[in-house]
């Protein structure tokens, strides 16, 4: 059974290598209403996301195994998968996301740091799309 199915809310991967920011995210994220599930790198993340099945992620663009770029590649690839909407993080340059993270599917960015309702803002926003 996948989340999609079963849940009553919104079903949200965050996916990032720093514990401290997927847990103040996860935090914000249950805060505006939405069930949170939580990766520490890449690999992790496109399993989760192959399996799980959730409505949205948020991909760090600069985690180990796999990088943000390599999940989107590889979830538009896989057909129960290829439309979910991500969104990347990233601490980086804007135009490397723009650049990189745009082009294979990416529904938006977040530059790091970001506000406390401007996460929760734009998934609310790309969810209701």
């Amino acid at each position: 059974m996948c989340l999609n199915e079963s849940s009553v809310s919104q079903v949200v991967l965050v996916a990032d290598d720093d514990p401290d920011l997927v847990a103040l995210v996860a935090r914000r994220l249950r805060k505006a209403g939405y069930q949170v599930i939580t990766a520490s790198d890449g690999e992790q993340a496109l399993q989760m996301a192959t399996k799980l099945l959730p409505h949205l992620a948020v991909l760090d663009v600069a985690m180990p195994k796999l990088t943000g770029i390599d999940v989107i590649l590889r979830l538009r690839a896989i057909p129960a998968t290829q439309n979910m909407p991500v969104i990347l993080i990233s601490a980086g340059f804007q135009d490397d996301i723009t650049v990189r993270g745009l082009p294979v599917g990416a529904a938006g960015y977040i530059k790091k740091p970001f506000g406390p309702q401007e996460l929760p803002n734009r998934v609310r926003a790309v969810l209701n799309r």
